[in-house]
């Protein structure tokens, strides 16, 4: 049987990268998975388990209609990874536009906590649930630059303990994963090259992680085997936040 046989789970930003090598995961250990992205995947699912529909995580009223539509289905959501998030400008602070800066809250920081408190009323209801969140090694540390990506996933991480303390009387747990850098289309299409290798070359296992690494994370994170754990921080970085 597998590790999630029998839950249903959400999960944002799915089409590609780690929200895709999740989604695929969570199919194979027994799970119900329900993705979302802005955009379509870039190839279609194999497994039937995985449903995927189009969504705005900083849109209200869309993660409505996509809970309700899933308690229709299933009854219940069991599991939601927070893994949509864009990068933004990577801009310093002095530098930064209000706009680029907006959506980067939006996405990031806001759709984390529409996503939870969308599923919360289920979860505390049948007393049972797991919240995994995204945040980043650059949620803990700081590097030049990239000041609303920062602030979202730093946000992201203190957000998270409140959650975790604020419903593990309903039996809810809420964990935020920090990766580093990650093979994913993020990094390697939209992250400047020169940004990567020196992110690389301050990891002391000296290459990107790949999506399948931080997945089998977030796996744990949302199984029973992580049963005894709430407000904590999962860093998967190769190293880099041990320096």
């Amino acid at each position: 049987m597998g590790r999630l046989q029998g839950k249903v789970a959400i999960i944002t930003g799915g089409g590609r990268g780690i929200g895709r090598a999740t989604a695929e995961l969570f199919a194979r250990e027994g799970a119900q998975v329900h993705v979302t992205d802005v955009n379509p995947p870039d190839a279609p699912y194999d497994d039937p388990a995985i449903r995927f529909s189009i969504m705005d995580v900083a849109n209200e009223g869309q993660w409505a209609e996509l809970v309700e539509g899933i308690v229709a289905r299933h009854g219940a959501v069991d599991i939601l990874v927070n893994n949509a998030g864009i990068g933004g400008s990577q801009l310093p602070l002095a530098d930064e536009n209000l706009a680029d800066w907006d959506r980067v809250i939006a996405v990031n920081q806001t759709g984390v906590f529409l996503g939870m408190r969308a599923v919360l009323p289920g979860m505390r209801a049948k007393r049972a649930g797991s919240i995994v969140n995204f945040s980043s090694i650059w949620g803990i540390a700081a590097v030049p630059g990239a000041a609303a990506y920062h602030a979202s996933k730093a946000a992201v991480r203190h957000l998270t303990k409140h959650a975790a303390v604020t419903y593990a009387p309903d039996n809810v747990r809420v964990n935020s994963i920090h990766p580093g850098i990650i093979a994913t289309p993020m990094v390697l299409e939209d992250q400047a090259e020169e940004t990567s290798a020196g992110v690389v070359a301050a990891t002391p296992l000296g290459r990107m992680g790949q999506p399948i690494e931080l997945a089998n994370g977030v796996l744990f994170l949302a199984s029973d085997e992580s049963s005894f754990m709430t407000g904590a921080e999962l860093v998967i970085d190769g190293g880099y936040l041990a320096q």
